[in-house]
């Protein structure tokens, strides 16, 4: 009797389940048209009674924008006019000068950072350390640099005059340029260092990246380089099946990479190698940092769970998702987050809990408590959530706020220009340093301009001095506060001294930019770096780097 009971149950249950799931369907789909009318309505009653004419595109691009905001960060809208910006991020490619530009404070207006090799900002005769005055007749003092952006770009072919300033010279300059279709490099170098160590720095994910690499491989192996580092700090990732090729030049053919995974079937898609490697013996170290995310954490997180590189720095992001573009009616699109990806593992890197936001906005990051193990190929563990976790993390010298001042209030980009119009040459990057007397004239230079900074402490201790009053030690703590505060007053001397070695270091990146371009500000920058010389040792000693790569 019993079993009759419940066969007779089950269809019942079946039948109330379906119809709940189609209620709560329609249901959704009465809200979702019900606030389309809403919004609809608002807007023609502001155009219709509204005191002032409303902008309708601005207004609703703000709408958009507002909405989006409660996803992701990654979900993004490009209207028409920003179209040109989405295609720079997919393939790195737009028409314009080929310079980085920033925005100098105290000249009020835009400066010349880094002309690139090759491009019409360099091939006019540009500088590092040029102000630009007007663009085709425009006064540019006081605009942003994406207003400034904007005016640079624009058809290739087309010309533009730009008004500059020249420092060390007393009349301004006329240089006309015609704007070119310009790619980004997504490999910025790659060289032999430390004898036989085939270096490569990879800044994007962008259209036929891997094929860069492949050839980049090849040309160090022909120079002689039998182990290999690739550089994937600061790379915010890019496209995903350019990672994939990038992995499978160092692991064998049919192996899956990337699996997605998302709410409708679409979205859901196998990424497997489908070509035979370029090297799957070699050893091999990834440079990761705090900025690696994305298409560089499959990178780094694939050849980690496939026991193929050492991966040393710091913890990447943690982006575990993927965006797709859709186009929109009016010439705009929709870059969207369709899936979640997972690496070979079976991990998924994603950091932080869009779904569930915090009170203020903010999302809340996935606690290392809460994460679970994965194992690599060989059997090594591995967390999901939070990104991926270095094998190696070399521990970096903690970096004073004065440095981050420096390049912020650009006084060694000013003390590195007036130091190029003092000497012709300098010695070759790998070589170049700051004298001690070179630095004392830096920090003569520095006075000069009334440079000041904040001391974090400082900061600190009147938060510090807020909570004693509002605990009533005040006056018990009067004369120790006093004494204290006093002693944090800034020393800039004393500042200049105590942190000389980080400063000169600085001010040599800087100066070595503007005599051997960004390939010698590069391999400057090697020189003191705690992770390439933690790879150095790594890729040197074989019995290490097995056991790093074996279970513990």
């Amino acid at each position: 009797m019993k079993i009759k009971k419940t066969v007779l149950f089950l269809p019942i249950a079946v039948i109330t389940i379906i119809s709940l799931l189609a209620f709560s369907n329609d249901n959704r789909k009465y809200q979702l048209s019900k606030q389309i009318t809403i919004f609809n309505a608002i807007l023609k009653e502001l155009d219709l009674f509204y005191v002032d004419t409303i902008q309708p595109k601005k207004m609703i691009d703000k709408g958009i924008d507002a909405m989006l905001r409660n996803l992701d960060p990654y979900t993004e809208y490009y209207s028409e006019d920003d179209a040109d910006d989405l295609k720079m991020l997919t393939t790195g490619k737009y028409a314009g000068i080929g310079s980085v530009i920033r925005f100098h404070k105290d000249k009020n207006t835009t400066v010349i950072a880094d002309p690139y090799e090759g491009l019409p900002a360099a091939k006019s005769g540009l500088e590092i350390g040029d102000f630009i005055l007007s663009i085709d007749g425009t006064d540019i003092h006081g605009m942003g640099i994406d207003s400034v952006s904007n005016m640079l770009r624009g058809t290739a072919g087309t010309t533009l005059t730009l008004e500059i300033e020249r420092p060390g010279e007393k009349k301004p300059r006329t240089v006309k340029l015609t704007r070119e279709s310009i790619a980004l490099p997504a490999i910025s170098y790659y060289g032999i260092q430390n004898g036989n160590i085939g270096y490569i720095q990879l800044e994007s994910f962008t259209e036929n990246c891997a094929r860069n690499m492949r050839r980049a491989l090849i040309e160090l192996k022909k120079q002689g380089a039998e182990t290999f580092i690739i550089d994937l700090r600061g790379n915010g990732g890019g496209l995903l099946n350019e990672a994939v090729e990038i992995v499978n030049l160092f692991v064998p053919k049919g192996l899956t990479i990337v699996t997605t995974k998302g709410k409708i079937k679409q979205a859901n898609a196998t990424y497997k190698t489908s070509k035979e490697p370029l090297d799957t013996t070699s050893p091999l170290v990834v440079l990761v940092d705090g900025h690696s995310a994305s298409a560089a954490e499959i990178v780094a997180g694939s050849l980690q769970d496939l026991d193929r590189a050492v991966i040393i720095g710091s913890r990447t992001y943690g982006k575990g998702l993927v965006q797709t573009t859709r186009q929109l009616p009016g010439g705009g699109y929709l870059k969207l987050t369709t899936s979640k990806y997972y690496i070979p593992s079976g991990r998924c890197i994603q950091a932080l809990d869009y779904s569930h936001m915090l009170e203020d906005g903010r999302s809340s990051r996935i606690a290392d408590s809460l994460t679970t193990v994965f194992h690599t190929a060989a059997g090594r563990e591995v967390r999901d959530g939070g990104g991926i976790r270095p094998d190696v993390e070399p521990k970096n010298e903690e970096l004073s706020t004065l440095l981050f001042h420096l390049v912020q209030d650009m006084s060694v980009f000013d003390y590195a220009t007036a130091y190029r119009l003092k000497h012709d040459s300098i010695a070759p990057a790998e070589l170049f340093t700051i004298s001690d007397e070179d630095y004392d004239e830096f920090k003569k230079h520095l006075k000069s301009t009334n440079f000041s900074y904040d001391i974090e402490s400082l900061k600190v201790l009147e938060q510090l001095k807020k909570i004693i009053k509002f605990e009533g030690y005040e006056k018990i703590t009067e004369e120790e506060i006093a004494s204290l505060e006093k002693k944090l007053q800034a020393d800039l001397d004393h500042s200049l001294n105590h942190f000389q070695k980080h400063i000169k270091e600085i001010i040599a990146d800087e100066i070595v930019l503007r005599y051997h371009g960004r390939k010698g500000g590069i391999i400057y920058s090697l020189r003191e770096d705690a992770d390439i010389k933690e790879a150095y040792k790594i890729l040197a000693d074989k019995e290490k780097y097995s056991k790093i790569l074996s279970p513990k």
